[in-house]
């Protein structure tokens, strides 16, 4: 089920301001992953917000592109690399994939980068769920 529902997207205000508050991050370029557990019960195990900057990209065409393209990254991989390892009811983990590249590449680079940046995110929320 590859889909990438409403539910799935994060808009509500007062977690936005949670993540970026109390949360972990770590750059593997061209990303900046910002991700947080939260006790909460969810449809879904995760929540993601995607943000391209405008100051970077002047034109919507061009942040509207990148969103796409990590969009669909993560849609394709969030069952088979992320999901598995979120298996905690009652836990919603709470991400932002930042876009802080200078270029625009090609979807295959965005695929590889992001498939490497959710095997890190998994290695550093592992722990964590271990010594609980």
């Amino acid at each position: 089920m590859n889909r990438f529902n409403k539910e799935e997207r994060l808009c509500s205000k007062k977690y936005l301001d949670l993540l970026f508050k109390n949360g972990s991050s770590f750059l593997l370029y061209p990303f900046r992953i910002t991700f947080l557990l939260v006790a909460e019960p969810h449809k879904y195990p995760a929540q993601v917000v995607i943000n391209v900057a405008k100051k970077r990209y002047r034109h919507a065409v061009d942040r509207n592109l990148i969103k796409r393209r990590t969009r669909e990254a993560y849609r394709l991989q969030k069952e088979t690399k992320l999901y598995p390892f979120l298996n905690q009811p009652g836990q919603l983990l709470l991400l932002s994939l930042q876009y802080v590249g200078k270029a625009k590449y090609d979807y295959s680079v965005f695929e590889k980068k992001l498939s490497v940046a959710l095997q890190k995110l998994v290695s550093q929320i592992q722990p964590a769920d271990e010594i609980h």
